[in-house]
């Protein structure tokens, strides 16, 4: 009681205080960087990992793009390069022309070589920067290489795809908020009891994830998906406590004559109540930074941060709106357009025994489709974007006309016999899959100097420490051929030389398929572990969170097995992260109604009515935080171009549809059939056989 008394007393001070933290937080938001690049997250332990670090330190050379010139002749063409050469960053400009310098006769090149540069109408330069492939600076540079290079030049490359992905997230973020915002008010008005309290609930949420946002500074960058959907995940799974503190608040307000003390023993309860409901979902999200792959880090982090930030604002900011409001508030209120749902609970309980067949017979399905669909998620990062973005564009230009599905890169140690190189480089090339190779061997050969190489090539191919190859392969990034290639051409190299290393995005992507296949089985382990247990303590049961987590798992597995079923691919991120999240925002639904039918118990009300008093009075709630959830995603599902966010926010909106129905059907069933077996591992709970022989004695 002592909090709710302190924050009714200095209400307008804490609103004002508030208003005050929101200054810092609007510059924290407008300052923290965003991280574009997905294979960033990838464990520096990594070998491919440390070749990208290596390309920089001895190169001087961190990202590489291909630009596809149509239809543009040589002069034209050279013209472009030198002013490209120009561009702050771009550390070399390599083309047909660079190689040859006018110092190597052409018909000295292998025929691949020219071919690899040329094809019909169509011409390519490699361009290699100075900075990494996510950085502002290698954004910036291919904004202006494509102001520079005009309409008939194409960019390709993992550069120019973060480069569009930030343009498009970069449009679309205010969009995906206030798509979230007016459907949660839409579902707010129809499932609440006042027309004006859903713009105050988004007043008091607001607050928080403003400061969550501008908190995420000292973090130091956050991912885009991280960006995209915090501020509609925390509308989504905090709503619930601002609906808890209005209900009980209404509930005081008839106890308690003074409106202070109502809403002082209103915090009291939301907090109470609250705490214990916020935990799970923060364990959710927590369960995500056991990833290695660490874009699970910064969301759980971020996504944690959020939930405690709602909690403080549910009982300090938005209490002090209300009583502020409060004449307001009293002239807006209406009769809630929620049915009573007595029959429905009735009529649930009297049939459990149905529900316990379908639950057996959905399980098998659900599980086998869910597994399914965790085999079945793509992992190559320009099937998340629109056809039509102009690196998806230019990649399949590059494919079609070149017959470059991707590019490696190939560092070994610069101190190795040139026979050794040639040998190793003769084998990279006849490796399935691979059309061609460029490296100071190959452009030497044995009718070619090494002094005959203008200068500007060899230091692109080789430093103090490290030669380097190019490699074009037929395979695109992320398929079962370029999982072998990369085997095989891993195999060659370290047969020359054990230090030697494959660098690049399918490589880096191979390594991004056997971390995630890992973590997958960690992240969704430690999430139910942790909500079991934190279950346990709550209800002071063993068996409780045996069935709470088995009927939310059961929800997790239809909704993500769905896809498998529906001939539908999702992105690698989709099941690791849905998996958590929908585990620990909507078990909070069964915990409801679990404690709400532990009490009925407990006071000696017999089992089937428990049950039915329990559903029924917890059905309102649950589903009102359910649309709460769905309305707040499902717009942006709907709405975004990039189907890494739009997955995701569909997976979540139907999870809580599919949890709150699980839930609503299948847990009474399951007190009507473990009750017996509940009273026994359960502290506290007093069936009414035991309560009667009580009073009798």
């Amino acid at each position: 009681m002592k909090l709710g008394k302190a924050v009714v007393k200095c209400r307008i001070v804490i609103l004002i205080v508030t208003l005050l933290l929101l200054i810092p937080s609007i510059f924290g938001m407008i300052f923290t960087r965003v991280n574009y690049d997905m294979l960033n997250y990838l464990p520096e332990s990594l070998d491919t990992v440390k070749g990208q670090k290596y390309m920089l330190e001895d190169f001087g050379k961190g990202a590489f793009s291909f630009l596809i010139f149509e239809d543009m002749d040589e002069k034209d063409i050279g013209k472009v390069a030198d002013e490209i050469k120009d561009v702050d960053h771009v550390a070399n400009v390599l083309s047909f022309s660079d190689i040859t310098d006018g110092s190597i006769p052409k018909e000295l090149l292998p025929d691949k070589i020219y071919n690899a540069f040329n094809k019909g109408d169509d011409t390519l330069v490699a361009v290699f920067f100075d900075t990494s492939s996510s950085s502002d600076e290698t954004m910036d540079a291919i904004t202006e290489i494509r102001g520079i290079a005009g309409k008939q030049c194409l960019v390709s490359g993992i550069s120019a795809m973060v480069t569009d992905l930030r343009d498009l997230c970069e449009r679309e973020e205010a969009v995906y908020v206030a798509i979230a915002v007016i459907l949660a008010v839409v579902a707010m008005v129809l499932f609440l009891d006042n027309w004006i309290i859903p713009f105050v609930f988004l007043g008091s949420i607001g607050v928080a994830i403003l400061l969550n946002m501008g908190s995420n500074y000292f973090l130091g960058e956050i991912s885009y998906i991280t960006k995209a959907l915090s501020a509609v995940l925390q509308l989504a799974v905090t709503m619930d406590y601002s609906i808890f503190l209005w209900h009980s608040y209404g509930e005081h307000k008839q106890m308690y004559s003074d409106r202070k003390e109502a809403m002082a023993h209103a915090i009291h309860e939301t907090f109470t109540s609250v705490i214990g409901s916020s935990i799970t979902t923060v364990a959710g999200f927590i369960a995500l930074c056991f990833m290695t792959f660490t874009l699970g880090r910064d969301l759980g982090i971020v996504m944690a941060k959020g939930v405690l930030l709602g909690v403080i604002s549910c009982v300090t900011v938005l209490p002090s709106l209300i009583l502020v409001l409060d004449k307001v508030l009293d002239k807006t209120m209406h009769r809630a357009l929620v049915p009573s749902p007595k029959k429905l609970a009735g009529g649930i309980v009297k049939i459990f025994p149905v529900f316990l067949i379908l639950f057996a017979v959905i399980a098998v399905p659900a599980f086998m489709g869910y597994q399914k669909t965790n085999n079945e998620v793509y992992y190559d990062l320009s099937r998340s974007l629109p056809k039509d973005m102009p690196n998806v564009i230019a990649n399949s230009k590059l494919e079609d006309e070149f017959d470059m599905g991707s590019t490696h890169m190939v560092l070994v140690n610069s101190k190795l016999p040139s026979k050794d190189i040639r040998k190793m480089q003769e084998e990279l090339k006849q490796a399935d899959g691979i059309k061609f190779g460029i490296g100071l061997e190959s452009l030497i050969g044995p009718s070619i100097p090494e002094e005959f190489i203008p200068e500007s090539v060899s230091s692109i191919l080789k430093s103090d420490r490290w030669e380097l190859m190019l490699l074009s392969s037929e395979y695109r990034t992320a398929t079962d051929e370029m999982r072998s290639q990369v085997k095989e051409l891993n195999d060659i190299i370290k047969k020359y030389d054990s230090d030697g290393l494959l660098v690049g995005e399918a490589a880096c992507t191979n390594d991004l398929i056997d971390i995630t296949s890992v973590d997958f089985a960690t992240v969704n382990a430690i999430s139910i572990i942790a909500i079991f247990i934190i279950i346990a303590l709550v209800e002071k049961s063993i068996s409780l969170p045996i069935i709470l987590v088995s009927v939310i798992e059961l929800a997790i597995f239809i909704n993500l097995g769905l896809p498998h079923y529906l001939g539908e691919s999702l992105p690698f991120i989709a099941p690791i992260c849905i998996s958590t999240i929908q585990l620990g925002a909507t078990v909070d639904y069964a915990i409801l109604m679990t404690t709400r039918y532990k009490k009925e118990r407990s006071s000696g009300i017999e089992k089937r009515e428990a049950v039915k008093i329990a559903l029924q009075t917890s059905i309102p709630s649950v589903l009102v935080s359910a649309m709460g959830l769905f309305a707040a995603t499902v717009g942006v599902a709907v709405y975004s171009d990039v189907d890494m966010i739009g997955s995701l926010c569909a997976l979540m909106a139907r999870g809580a549809i599919i949890s709150m129905l699980c839930v609503v059907i299948f847990l009474p069933a399951m007190f009507m059939l473990f009750d017996r077996f509940i009273g026994v591992t359960t502290i506290g709970f007093r069936p009414k056989k035991k309560s009667t022989e009580k009073s009798e004695g």
